[in-house]
């Protein structure tokens, strides 16, 4: 798979988890984020299982059989899943669709620089200062003030740092499996089996609350996590994981104006320059290897 073809995938896994915000904070009016979170990553699962049984009899014939390591790399990974999606839900209880997105990109710059120091996986330089670009374009999105977080900002805040793990490890682990589809399906698993019963132990469920965020469940189930977490593990296993972050971060951009289109929320002039900002250190670290590649001929 091409750098574009890779691109392309993880652009349009953006598209549909910055869909998936309203899904998200519409969801909360029936259950608890527990819950929402386990019953969605059931649908994933299931959704992407089909696609690993298939995948996993064919790298039996190959010979390839996961080992014990591997097992644990997927629960990791579930882990690290399960912690992000969570604290961004409850973030997501009170705040506004648009801030959640734009500060969960803030794990952008994160990613290249856990990258460096954890596995000596030093970038492109151009990552840098288009990970520093996003940053800005996220500080002027949220209004340019610290003093303006709310309490669920600070709560999608403290989703940035598994997040940045888990962008960081997966087209890694993908590679070690010879199988996107079947760590995909294993991560929602674990996923849903921790929150599911942390939500069983924690929340009030009922009929009611189910039925009432039965949409947005299915939606964010069927499509925010059957497709678009399976593309993003098929796009990274061909992706620099510090240009994969950079080119995820675009899901804030399409948070805004799903917010914009469906909750109502609205960008000051600064947002718009932010999210100006954010695209355009997408677009770069696209083009970067393509000018490099010209000029090298």
């Amino acid at each position: 798979m091409s750098r574009l073809q890779s691109g392309g995938l993880l652009l349009l896994a953006a598209l549909i988890w910055g869909s998936a915000f309203v899904g998200q904070a519409l969801g909360m009016a029936g259950v608890g984020p527990l819950t929402f979170t386990g019953v969605r990553f059931v649908l994933g699962a299931l959704v992407v299982l089909p696609l690993a049984l298939r995948e996993q009899q064919q790298l039996r014939r190959h010979g390839h059989r996961p080992g014990r390591r591997d097992f644990a790399w997927i629960v990791l990974l579930g882990l690290l899943l399960c912690i992000g999606v969570v604290l961004q839900q409850i973030g997501l209880v009170s705040t506004s669709v648009t801030n959640a997105g734009f500060l969960t990109a803030l794990y952008v710059p994160l990613v290249p620089l856990l990258a460096w120091v954890l596995l000596r996986q030093g970038p492109h330089w151009s990552v840098w200062p288009a990970s520093l670009g996003c940053l800005a374009g996220t500080w002027l999105m949220t209004g340019a003030s610290i003093a303006g977080l709310s309490t669920g900002d600070l709560w999608v805040l403290a989703s940035t740092l598994p997040w940045a793990f888990h962008v960081l490890l997966v087209g890694r682990v993908a590679n070690r499996l010879r199988g996107a589809y079947t760590l995909a399906c294993g991560q929602f698993a674990v996923c849903a089996l921790l929150s599911g019963v942390l939500g069983l132990l924690t929340e009030p469920v009922s009929a009611e609350g189910l039925r009432t965020a039965a949409g947005a469940i299915l939606y964010t189930g069927i499509v925010s996590v059957g497709i678009g977490f399976t593309l993003q593990v098929v796009g990274q296993r061909h992706a620099h994981p510090a240009d994969a972050a950079i080119i995820l971060s675009s899901e804030t951009v399409f948070a805004a104006a799903f917010g914009a289109l469906f909750m109502g929320d609205r960008l000051s002039a600064s947002g718009f320059a932010g999210a100006g900002l954010i695209l355009l250190c997408i677009v770069a670290i696209q083009v970067q290897p393509l000018l490099q590649h010209h000029f090298r001929r």
